[in-house]
């Protein structure tokens, strides 16, 4: 229920914001009003307060944001908070932001590695990444898990590449627990 909820406003916002040509401009007002709340956790809470009126939730939001953001996004703001589901605001925001990249081919790429990887090794992953796939920038985000033993993981979206020396041993003990021996 919530994915659904998060899709149909963050689509309806990228939706105006493809009609009015203002995609950038709200992709940076949806980037400053999701920091906003992470930072301000207390404000999320009054506006998602059961006690509060709707009335005095819009209000707090308009004389917040009104006048500063555009007002196709004061007006998803309010409407989120009028029916009740201020709650997925994050996830309407995030939904929203990945619909802008998509439309502009910017990927998000996630590598782990057993080891920090060198500027260069970065470098080559994503103009690997860049020639095999259809977007035409990646936002990188890097980590270590030692775990890995070596190799990496490589996540995009939905698809996993593993080329983790941890995943090539657990699938050989895998092929040769098949495995039976002649007596």
């Amino acid at each position: 229920m919530a994915k659904l909820v998060s899709k149909t406003y963050g689509e309806a916002l990228f939706e105006v914001a493809v009609e009015e040509g203002t995609i950038d401009s709200l992709m940076e007002e949806t980037e400053a009003v999701l920091a906003i709340f992470q930072e301000n956790e207390e404000y999320v809470k009054l506006l998602n307060h059961p006690k509060i009126t709707v009335e005095e939730k819009v209000s707090m939001l308009k004389e917040a944001f009104a006048g500063k953001v555009s007002d196709q996004l004061t007006g998803l703001l309010t409407t989120v908070v009028e029916k009740g589901r201020f709650a997925e605001i994050e996830n309407i925001l995030s939904y929203f932001q990945e619909q802008v990249r998509e439309y502009k081919k910017i990927g998000t790429a996630v590598v782990t590695s057993a080891v920090s990887l060198t500027q260069d090794e970065k470098d080559s992953i994503e103009d690997k990444l860049l020639k095999t796939t259809s977007y035409k920038s990646f936002r990188m985000q890097y980590s270590v898990d030692e775990s890995l033993i070596g190799g990496i993981i490589i996540q995009i979206g939905d698809r996993v590449v593993d080329s983790s020396i941890r995943t090539k041993l657990a699938n050989m003990a895998k092929d040769l627990s098949k495995i039976q021996l002649a007596k």
